[in-house]
């Protein structure tokens, strides 16, 4: 068994790509990751007492750093990705600290959370390209569905973890309102983002080191960008918001939360190198286009479950749309396929993702805004419709791509 793994992974990776560390610090960052996720929206809501209106204000902070990260990644043109992807665990571990040594003040929290995802968006476009500069020619689609699966994966024991110590905090008598059990858990996963960062140490600062303009863009590029600003407006909606209506709405603990998480990790670990190879042998166009139209279904249930289904059972349907809305999330890594192959080198690959993540935030941050007011104006049914709308739009324009292949370099 483990032959054939290493085999496959053969078959992925180029031959002299040092791939086990690099897949061992995405595990314990995947970890890390779980947990903090899994107890971050619930801690918001009982213990810092943020409501679904200032939710929205709290994303807007929260992911300005992505709109920020071209600039981030051109001041660090002169370091090789792989120094920039420890960069980022670094972050995000001073957050984590930051968040068990400090108290719930809504303030400092916010401040916290965005050093967290500071380092959190550092990653993701060196993540990517160093996976897809390791893979084989015609292998991205794999070497991207083995990596998103690693993360899945390291969270689904995240999110296990955050369930069973929660519920054993609740078995011993701790209320939901008790702050040792968020702080045990951001300790938990301040140590274990220290250990990823200690095999990242381990790692050779190898690869390029390139000139990384602080935006970049370039006409054959022009679709991405489009798609990246529908996604990255229709992805807000429900990162911000979906969690906070099981929360809000339905009553859902942290071990909901987190166990509804895992559930949605483990799908979406078994969906990820399917995906990837999915995209290798139909191509990207047909993943990008099918998957947002399953997003329509998907929104309009989220936010009308509850007109449609009497309570107990509105409550199961949200949380079977969570769950598939966080599966077919995992097929916009086609989009990044997509750039590799009309990419003409590695810099600009990187440039282009990063300015990408750039893009969808500008207009994610706008929805976090807008979306807890259009919550509070006129209800989650309105703010879901929009979110459909969107990702009907996001789909149509990714019926426009051209045959793959013929971009012009």
């Amino acid at each position: 068994m483990s032959l054939h793994r290493s085999a496959a992974l053969a078959d992925i990776y180029r031959s002299d790509a040092k791939i086990g560390r690099f897949l061992c610090a995405l595990i314990f960052s995947g970890v890390a990751m779980g947990l903090y996720k899994g107890i971050q929206d619930n801690y918001l809501a009982e213990i810092v007492h943020i409501d679904a209106f200032e939710r929205g204000i709290v994303e807007f902070f929260r992911e300005m750093p992505g709109l920020l990260l071209v600039f981030f990644l051109a001041w660090m043109y002169r370091f090789a990705e792989s120094r920039i992807f420890k960069i980022g665990i670094a972050l995000m571990g001073a957050g984590l600290v930051g968040l068990f040594l400090t108290g719930p003040g809504k303030v400092s929290v916010v401040i916290l959370m965005v050093i967290y995802s500071a380092g959190e968006h550092i990653i993701m476009p060196v993540r990517t390209s160093i996976s897809l500069d390791l893979a084989n020619k015609d292998k991205g689609g794999a070497s991207l569905g083995i990596t998103s699966a690693l993360g899945h994966g390291g969270n689904i024991a995240g999110f296990l973890l955050v369930t069973g110590v929660f519920f054993l905090f609740s078995r011993l008598g701790f209320s939901r309102e008790s702050l040792f059990r968020f702080k045990a858990v951001y300790a938990a996963s301040a140590v274990l983002i220290a250990g990823a960062l200690f095999v990242c140490f381990a790692l050779r600062d190898k690869g390029q080191k390139v000139r990384r303009r602080r935006f970049y863009f370039a006409k054959k590029f022009s679709t991405f960008y489009m798609l990246e600003v529908f996604y990255g407006a229709r992805k807000q909606i429900f990162i911000t918001f979906a969690p906070y209506v099981l929360i809000l709405n339905y009553g859902a603990t942290t071990s909901v939360i987190s166990l509804l998480l895992a559930i949605s990790a483990l799908f979406s670990f078994i969906a990820s190198p399917l995906i990837g190879r999915l995209i290798d042998h139909v191509g990207y166009k047909f993943v990008m286009v099918t998957d947002t139209l399953i997003l329509v279904v998907v929104c309009l249930l989220y936010g009308f479950a509850h007109r449609i289904f009497p309570l107990h059972i509105a409550f199961y349907v949200v949380c079977a749309n969570y769950v598939l809305d966080a599966i077919i999330s995992v097929a916009s890594i086609a989009s990044n396929v997509y750039v590799q192959s009309i990419a003409a080198n590695q810099e600009e690959l990187t440039a282009t993702i990063s300015t990408g993540i750039s893009v969808n935030h500008v207009i994610s941050i706008l929805i976090a805004l807008l979306g807890g007011l259009i919550w509070k104006m006129v209800g989650i049914e309105v703010l879901f419709t929009l979110s459909a709308v969107l990702g009907l739009i996001n789909s149509l324009y990714a019926a426009t791509i051209k045959k793959e292949g013929l971009s012009t370099k």
